[in-house]
């Protein structure tokens, strides 16, 4: 296998490395890791998670001296954790817990315990780093305790008390927040909660007394396996119950729109005429808000993703799935002005928004009710946004609030002084700026509001 094949967030792990070939996601596994992949697979561990929807199915391609491949069943679309929503944050980190409690259990151990060994597909959060799993060793504490820690419980902890901002902090720190930093960031009172002191404050401490004592010589801790056990259902507990104490005005978005109901209605008969005849297999929702217009699709659509900029509107939207028990649907956070870049070493490890969507090659996007933020919110030109758009948007269903729409009069007000400097936000000139990159297949007034509604086809794919 050559280099170039391997990819770039594989370096990590001596156990083995991921390759795609042909569309299908392998991995390789090197000898050092084949007494724990025998007895994963023997004792039937492996085929428990796979039932139990925990862990990402795999198959067994060949099995040589040399090497054992494995071909993962194929997600449609990678999601990070700086994307989720604090409830799909938590759910996350609640399966990594009980991954280990199952692991303990049956004499196995997670070895690694980041955040970025989990992601959402079918509805929920599964776990995908099959070379995790190492054996139990006897009285040794959890050897990924502390990647939990800087990878969800303190995250977590920060989005309770700061808000779900905090959770892009992992854009920044890759390979965890560190623990000094999450203690300096929570309020004083924290010291005084026992799981909060000994599993975070203490923790600090500790790491600077080992930095200060360190001498060459690792001294060996010992911790029983009951004792491992009761840390992590006490974080377990601790983590069901946190919540977020900040509101936003767009978690009830939907209850408050500036036109009529009928009108609410014309809009989604007409996004359901258009898209049943394109009749998408892959759909992306740009500022989907709670995932209603998705939901009200007549279409079958396989995998609909839908993003938005507000934690509360995808925390909606993650709970309504749950309560429906739907599998296609995919919610996360992002902001359209300032979409999920590439990080990690040589940028690579982690792929950005716009690397993955044009993988994931939408058969229609959906951009309800957000020109007008990027437009006059964000200040982008009419050029740039239809540039965004075109780049991987075969089909586009747009809606375009004209001048006279009280939303968009809001936001020109908020402009100031500096609100003639948007006289290019009209119809016309959106017309003129789409027009260069999209054909314009049709275009309709939604009847009882301001709003025009266009299904555009992309130019360069016609």
């Amino acid at each position: 296998m050559n280099a170039k094949d391997i990819h770039p967030s594989s370096f990590r792990d001596p156990s083995g490395y991921v390759f795609s070939e042909n569309g299908d996601i392998k991995r390789v596994i090197n000898p050092i890791y084949f007494e724990q992949y025998k007895a994963l697979t023997d004792s039937g561990f492996y085929n428990s998670l796979f039932k139990n929807q925990l862990l990402i199915p795999h198959t067994e391609l060949s099995n040589t001296n040399e090497e054992i491949v494995i071909k993962a069943e194929k997600i449609p679309f990678i999601t990070y954790p700086y994307e989720w929503s604090f409830n799909m944050y938590k759910e996350a980190a609640l399966l990594t817990l009980r991954l280990q409690k199952y692991c303990l259990e049956k004499g196995f151990s997670l070895k690694d315990a980041t955040a970025f060994n989990v992601t959402f597909h079918k509805g929920k959060a599964v776990f995908i780093d099959t070379l995790s799993f190492d054996f139990y060793a006897e009285n040794t504490p959890w050897r990924a305790y502390k990647q939990f820690i800087t990878h969800f419980f303190g995250p977590l902890l920060l989005a309770h008390y700061h808000g779900a901002q905090s959770l892009k902090l992992l854009s920044n720190f890759i390979d965890g927040i560190p623990v000094k930093m999450i203690s300096s960031m929570l309020p004083f009172k924290t010291k005084l909660s026992p799981i909060l002191y000994s599993n975070i404050h203490l923790l600090a401490k500790l790491e600077d007394k080992h930095n200060e004592d360190y001498k060459g010589e690792a001294k060996e801790a010992s911790l029983s396996k009951k004792g491992q056990l009761n840390i992590i259902q006490s974080l377990y507990d601790y983590i069901k119950k946190l919540e977020l104490k900040e509101h936003s005005e767009w978690g009830n978005y939907y209850d408050k729109t500036n036109y009529t109901d009928d009108a609410f209605i014309k809009k989604s008969e007409i996004i359901n005429t258009w898209v049943n005849t394109i009749h998408p297999e892959r759909l992306i929702d740009i500022g989907g808000n709670d995932g209603t217009f998705v939901r009200k699709l007549k279409s079958t659509v396989k995998t609909a993703l839908v993003c938005d900029i507000d934690n509360n509107a995808v925390d909606f939207n993650h709970k309504t799935m749950k309560l429906n028990k739907e599998k296609t649907m995919l919610p996360f956070v992002l902001d359209v002005l300032n979409p999920s870049a590439a990080i990690g070493l040589n940028n690579k490890e982690r792929d950005s928004f716009l690397d993955r969507i044009e993988t994931f090659a939408p058969d229609v996007t959906l951009a309800l009710a957000v020109i007008h933020h990027m437009s006059l919110s964000g200040n982008v030109p009419f050029s740039q946004s239809a540039k965004f758009f075109s780049s991987f948007s075969k089909f586009l269903i747009i809606e375009f609030p004209k001048r006279e729409d009280s939303w968009v009069q809001r936001l020109l007000t908020n402009k100031a002084d500096f609100k003639d400097h948007f006289d290019f936000y009209n119809l016309d000139n959106f017309i003129s700026a789409y027009s260069k990159v999209f054909e314009i297949i049709e275009q309709k007034e939604i009847e009882g509001s301001k709003r025009v509604i266009f299904l555009l086809k992309n130019k360069s794919q016609s």
